[in-house]
């Protein structure tokens, strides 16, 4: 008889297959949606010099009292040469110019008046207005961007700023994707018998891998063929192997045999969780294999508990699963001794995370549209029961990234 562990203890174990971090160079505009292998530091400050935030006249702040005369040459940006103030004068001075020596302060154009060549201050200014500060951005030194940020618009435009033309990130995880099953239909394929299914689980994984920063392979659909399976997995050259189906203890389910043939080292087979309790973890050299559930609820989550700390790691972030604590809205009732992962929505209200149950169905491992509507998937131990309105419960964050 199979032998299932805690949950827990599984998550102890799938530790075990974390590797470092591999990475490549890419150019800056190739860089989008990808993660950095690197810190990226500032090599000089932003700016380098006191510089100007709006268009004015560069004056000492002191002098705004008294007479004011206009230097007869203009400071515009892009200057090469950064002029001195002398004393009794100011200079016109533009968006994003250096100050000029001697200055401290910026009248903006509006709050003073040119005449014969003079300046007359109708409202004064505290010193420093108008001054951008020598690193007010950043400072030389300083890391602007963290190991493992996920790179937008914003992290492009921040790296050109500082120079970068190429930079170090994480190679995406390649994920081979096999469905299993003679049931099942692929994609567009015609029914021609009542008992057939659509295959969603190839398509629901290559869609999760892909959101959170892998490369999807799909190996397509086999039926329960002993033969098949082995030879669609024989062929996957990829980190991760994930299969859906065949993993349970019907007389067509041949993935755990398949498993045995082709030489992986099993880590375990059969965690008392609910759902996806026959889920199927193993090893062979660099490739780490996980064999799912074939009901297509039941496949999602345990890619979400198994699949995506691997590949988080992979990418330079946290492994560990988030959790965040929430207050529930109506009754919850526990169905089993087991460790489950229910279907729930997690909103913000009045400075609360609040967790209910609207329009999520009681059934099999088969409703995968529990998980429409940004679903969220609410946790409750081995060892935990029932839970009333108002208990405070945790709720599995898996969308950190």
């Amino acid at each position: 008889m199979r032998n299932f562990i805690s949950w827990v203890e599984s998550q102890k174990r799938l530790e075990s297959l974390k590797t470092g971090i591999t990475w490549e160079v890419v150019p800056l505009q190739n860089s989008l949606n990808r993660y950095l292998a690197e810190d990226i530091k500032a090599t000089e400050n932003s700016p380098a010099f006191p510089t100007s935030s709006l268009d004015g006249f560069a004056i000492r702040a002191k002098e705004q009292i008294s007479e004011i005369l206009i230097f007869s040459k203009d400071n515009p940006a892009g200057n090469s040469e950064i002029p001195t103030l002398p004393e009794g004068f100011a200079i016109k001075t533009f968006t994003g110019s250096i100050m000029p020596v001697g200055s401290d302060t910026l009248i903006p154009i509006e709050n003073c008046k040119e005449e014969n060549g003079k300046l007359e201050i109708e409202t004064p200014v505290s010193i420093g207005n108008g001054v951008r500060p020598v690193g007010e951005v950043y400072k030389s030194g300083e890391v602007v961007l963290k190991r493992g940020t996920k790179i937008g618009f914003a992290e492009i435009g921040v790296m050109a700023e500082l120079g970068v033309v190429s930079l170090k990130v994480a190679k995406r995880p390649r994920v081979s994707i096999l469905a299993t099953g003679s049931e099942i239909l692929s994609l567009g394929e015609p029914r021609t018998s009542p008992s057939q299914i659509r295959s969603s689980n190839n398509y629901t994984l290559e869609a999760l891998v892909s959101k959170y920063g892998g490369e999807a392979i799909q190996l397509g659909t086999v039926g329960d063929s002993k033969e098949k399976i082995l030879e669609a997995m024989r062929s996957a050259d990829s980190d991760f192997l994930v299969t859906t189906g065949g993993v349970s203890v019907g007389d067509y389910d041949f993935v755990t045999d398949v498993v045995k043939e082709l030489g992986f080292e099993l880590l375990f087979h059969g965690v008392k969780i609910k759902p996806g309790q026959h889920i199927l973890v193993a090893k062979k050299e660099n490739q780490i294999l996980l064999a799912l559930p074939g009901f297509a609820y039941s496949s999602t989550v345990t890619a979400i508990l198994y699949l995506l700390p691997l590949l988080r790691y992979r990418l330079g972030l946290p492994f560990e699963t988030e959790f965040v604590k929430a207050k529930l809205e109506e009754d919850f009732f526990k169905r089993s001794k087991k460790t489950e992962f229910t279907t729930c929505n997690l909103r913000f209200e009045n400075s609360e995370l609040l967790v209910n149950f609207r329009d999520k169905k009681i059934g099999t491992s088969a409703i995968l549209t529990n998980m429409l509507n940004s679903a969220s998937l609410l946790y409750s131990p081995e060892d935990s029961g029932n839970a009333k309105q108002g208990d405070i419960v945790e709720v599995l964050k898996w969308t950190p990234f």
